[in-house]
């Protein structure tokens, strides 16, 4: 069965609209007033981009503004929000390939009338493919947080909880022999991505070294 794919009228300007809203303050809703009056693209063609951006959850269905745009204007999270927009509105392209934004673009051509059914040189397929291309500028697909970065997000967090027990660790007096010896531990984490290491090597720390 042929798949509708999202697309401009004229894709030329839909990178030029993108950088606007990156410019402009976040409106109430994003309608055709706001893309010609606030966003400067008055065209009917153009007007197509809320269309396109519903269709990529860049937009509400009612116009109304969700996280996702308010992350594509942020430059930190700007790559991963567009990706995350094109993976939703060109979800048939995902699904048969996982990585449709790296295909040449004579190979995403092809992808793109098998999904549609329209032959090679029509001008629909031309929009959906310049669309696609010209979004896929703002991307960046390998920007989501990894296993790794999250692993080692919850590494610091099992240190940072054991520096705010640093009572058990700091010198303790040898109260048994009432010699008024001091030590001190120095102690070398392992580099690893599993919090139970942590937690015994710490919980060994107190059975066999800090008890009194």
């Amino acid at each position: 069965m042929n798949r509708e794919l999202p697309y401009m009228s004229s894709p030329g300007s839909l990178p030029k609209i993108l950088n606007k809203i990156i410019e402009a303050s976040v409106p109430e809703s994003f309608n055709a007033d706001f893309l010609g009056t606030k966003l400067g693209f008055p065209g009917g063609n153009q007007r197509s981009f809320i269309s396109w951006a519903k269709k990529c959850t860049l937009l509400n269905q009612d116009g109304t503004i969700p996280q996702l745009y308010k992350n594509f204007r942020n430059p930190d999270t700007r790559g991963s929000a567009m990706a995350k927009a094109l993976r939703v509105g060109y979800e048939e392209l995902y699904a048969r390939n996982e990585y449709a934004h790296d295909l040449p673009e004579k190979d995403l051509k092809k992808l793109i009338t098998e999904i549609t059914g329209k032959p090679h040189d029509n001008s629909t397929v031309s929009a959906i493919l310049r669309s696609f291309s010209n979004a896929k500028e703002f991307a960046n697909f390998e920007s989501k947080t990894s296993e790794s970065e999250y692993n080692s997000t919850n590494r610091n967090e099992i240190i940072n909880e054991y520096d705010t027990q640093k009572v058990d660790l700091e010198p303790k007096q040898v109260s048994k022999l009432n010699l008024g010896l001091n030590y001190t531990i120095n102690l070398v984490l392992p580099k690893t991505d599993d919090p139970s290491i942590y937690d015994a090597i710490f919980k060994s720390l107190k059975n066999n070294l800090l008890n009194e």
